[in-house]
């Protein structure tokens, strides 16, 4: 297949017998391999009180991932802007363009929390959401030094770290509006990302940020020796979708074969079923004719892989796997 860019967002997902540290050092780990591995960057991403996830404060994260890497870009898939004082992630990104200059993104999302809990810990609620685009405004402000509080941002003001929507829901709207490139997933409802994308490019302004439209498809990609390993590398995620759906809470991930020796209800069955579908998974030869398809069928620039398993080694086997094949 053609070349095109590749780049990785890893969660930081806890796993059974494995502690939340573990978790963290990973990432940092794999951040380092898909360096060596011709990856175009690296992005962490933010949840909280969730058992299954280790990765609460993806700034923090990813100063430790770009302090270990030289050449790979290392962002944030990403901050949930609605949680945070647009002024405080401003400053946080400015530190970190400033030490690691030219290699630093800001990827930011409108999620405002995973349970009612959490979101009163916070002290947000759902509302808070609907104003992702004002804040949105403000946060660029501050890197424009056009805040009408008379406050400077520094280091951010006069920076230049490139800012991602995730566009989830209106999500594609606002990064059209705004002018700036826009991360899209999943890859399991390929209709509905489709017509993200056209709206997006339909309705785009262009931007200091970004002259013309630039779009990232996200989603699960497991490549393997055969089928049946590629299979293997989506159960154990598949498996904690469907745990949430039917107890109410994300758990660590689990090893394939744990899970496949369960003995799981109908309505466990059925989750479980549905989660292992609709992601790109097989050998090199298979992945690269579907990924191929969804390239042409999207224009995207650029594929952000989401994948999480518990066998880290057949992880990294996957991502040097897909790494040959789109490499040209």
């Amino acid at each position: 297949m053609e070349p095109v860019r590749l780049s990785v967002l890893d969660r930081s997902r806890t796993r059974e017998g494995h502690t939340h540290p573990e978790a963290l050092r990973d990432t940092v780990r794999l951040a380092g391999e898909l360096e060596r591995l011709g990856y175009h960057r690296v992005w962490v991403s933010e949840h909280h009180g969730v058992p299954g996830v280790a990765g609460s404060a993806p700034t923090v994260l990813a100063a430790a991932v770009a302090a270990a890497t030289r050449t790979i870009r290392v962002g944030t898939g990403g901050v949930m802007l609605p949680n945070h004082r647009p002024l405080v992630v401003a400053e946080q990104f400015g530190v970190l363009e400033s030490l690691f200059p030219g290699r630093i993104d800001m990827g930011l999302g409108r999620s405002v929390g995973f349970t009612d809990g959490v979101r009163r810990a916070l002290g947000r609620d759902k509302g808070d959401a609907e104003d992702f685009e004002a804040q949105l405004r403000e946060l660029l402000g501050w890197f424009r030094g056009t805040s009408p509080t008379g406050v400077r941002a520094r280091p951010a003001e006069g920076l230049s770290v490139p800012p991602f929507v995730l566009a989830m829901g209106e999500g594609a709207g606002i990064a059209a509006r705004a002018g700036l490139p826009m991360v899209i997933g999943d890859l399991r409802n390929r209709e509905k990302m489709r017509r993200g994308i056209d709206h997006y490019r339909e309705h785009f302004r262009p931007s200091e940020w970004a002259p013309e439209p630039y779009v990232v498809i996200s989603g699960t990609i497991a490549v393997a020796s055969t089928p049946e390993g590629a299979r293997r590398l989506l159960v154990p995620e598949a498996w904690a979708m469907a745990y949430s759906r039917t107890h109410g809470t994300f758990p660590p991930l689990a090893p394939a074969e744990h899970v496949e020796a369960l003995t799981m209800t109908g309505k466990e069955r059925g989750f479980h079923e549905s989660g292992l579908t609709g992601h790109i998974a097989g050998t090199e030869e298979q992945v690269a004719d579907e990924l191929e398809t969804v390239l042409k069928e999207t224009g995207a620039q650029e594929v952000l892989v989401t994948t999480s398993t518990y066998d880290r080694e057949a992880l990294l086997d996957s991502y040097r796997r897909l790494a040959a094949i789109t490499s040209g």
